[in-house]
């Protein structure tokens, strides 16, 4: 399974999850919903038994409609039992509101016989999805008909109802869910559309070192053979080339060999080794050459075995590289390299009096092509690739890399990589 395919699975069973969560909260809120509306209908059925337990001005028109009695009205029995049937509708629907239940509802007040029957001016089309609630009336008006009488409230569309009551709940969490899922897809095209990006910038960059690789070659041979009956006053000028030739050759190959390691990593094959005398041969080198350049450096190497597993080359090139840009970054360097075993790990400081780094530098300066300048100005000439192409060898050797410094105050860097827990091999 590559990374992609990893991610996006990730993600999914992530919101997956995230949905599962929320549909249990929603289903908690929908119950509690649920137990808080019966229970303000009860309270408000309470109230609206009260309003028709007693003889008046109400209970008296009901009860006249329910017995289609006209004899106290100059309207007909039409007109009472529309005018009774919304008065009924109004307290109810004041009462229900009264205890937080802003729905729609219809009403069926009538016997068990169905003798006497009175029903709500507004009533549901299709009786699917309706609940009912039936309230048994004590009082004034049973006494009138002689029987027992229900006023049956009716609902529907419940679910709706409660899911509206819970919209600040729902709302937040589908914007989030939503908000997550387009921030994901996002970063995911950003990430992989600038990893292709990369990808052919550095296929690019490595076919153009290689097609520079043949000239530098061809410049190289043709120098060897000018070198056989030269002029000494042109000398010189020869050196001169095979000097400039050697630099871009080793830009070139720094470049290779750095996009090796980021994508060839089967290139990269580690051996048991005492590294301790390749660090010997490294100083003692660096240490002549030194001394050429009237620079001061200094090593201390613990006794003892040095027992890793390595990639020579690329470990003894990473620590050239640090111990050449301590003497490129200082005006009289004074070099200190110390090498010892630290819990089970071998500890290189490479110390300096150069000029330091800042604080903001110190976080980039790992970075493939960043070069620490003043202003715009780079005083070392360079392409920003030694520190990443460090810091890459040291991560495959699964080490770490650490650097401490101050402007002004010089640089310290510290390498750190597991040693073989037997040492007392020979």
């Amino acid at each position: 399974m590559n990374k992609r395919t990893l991610y996006i699975t990730i993600f999914v069973v992530s919101v997956l999850a995230l949905f599962v969560v929320q549909y249990q909260y929603l289903k908690i809120g929908l119950n509690l919903a649920k137990v808080q509306f019966n229970k303000n209908i009860a309270i408000a059925s309470q109230s609206i038994k009260q309003d028709l337990v007693t003889e008046n001005q109400l209970s008296f028109l009901v009860g006249r409609a329910l017995i289609k009695d006209e004899t106290y009205f100059n309207l007909s029995m039409d007109s009472v039992q529309d005018a009774s049937k919304k008065f009924l509708n109004d307290i109810i629907s004041y009462r229900l509101s009264f205890n937080g239940i802003e729905t729609d509802f219809s009403y069926r007040l009538f016997t068990r016989d169905s003798s006497f029957y009175l029903k709500s001016p507004h009533t549901f089309k299709s009786c699917k999805d309706v609940v009912k609630y039936p309230i048994y009336l004590e009082g004034y008006l049973p006494k009138l008909v002689d029987q027992h009488i229900i006023l049956e409230l009716q609902f529907k569309d419940l679910n709706t109802y409660f899911l509206s009551q819970l919209n600040g709940l729902t709302i937040p969490s589908i914007l989030c869910l939503t908000v997550i899922i387009v921030i994901f897809i996002w970063v995911l095209k950003s990430v992989y559309w600038q990893r292709q990006i990369i990808t052919t910038t550095n296929a690019f960059i490595n076919n153009l070192t290689h097609e520079l690789k043949t000239p530098v070659f061809s410049i190289g041979l043709a120098t060897k053979i000018l070198e056989d009956g030269i002029d000494p006053k042109k000398q010189q000028f020869l050196i001169i080339i095979r000097q400039q030739l050697d630099r871009l050759n080793e830009h070139i190959n720094k470049v290779l060999e750095l996009g090796k390691l980021e994508f060839q990593n089967k290139l990269f094959n580690l051996e048991e080794v005492n590294f301790k005398l390749n660090l010997i041969k490294i100083c003692s080198n660096f240490e002549a050459l030194s001394k050429l350049q009237k620079s001061q450096f200094h090593y201390e190497i613990e006794e003892g075995v040095f027992y890793l597993k390595a990639e020579i080359n690329h470990l003894e090139n990473a620590i050239i590289n640090i111990l050449e840009n301590s003497q490129k970054y200082s005006e009289a360097p004074v070099i200190q390299l110390k090498a010892e075993k630290v819990k089970k790990h071998l500890h290189i400081t490479i110390a300096d009096n150069g000029i330091g780094i800042g604080k903001k530098e110190k976080k980039l300066i790992f970075k493939k092509y960043y070069r620490v300048s003043d202003g715009n100005l780079h005083k070392v000439k360079g392409y920003g690739l030694g520190l990443s192409y460090v810091k890459e060898v040291i991560k495959k050797h699964k080490g770490k890399i650490k650097i401490e410094s101050n402007l002004g105050l010089g640089t310290t860097v510290i390498i750190d990589i597991p040693l073989i827990h037997d040492q007392q091999k020979i």
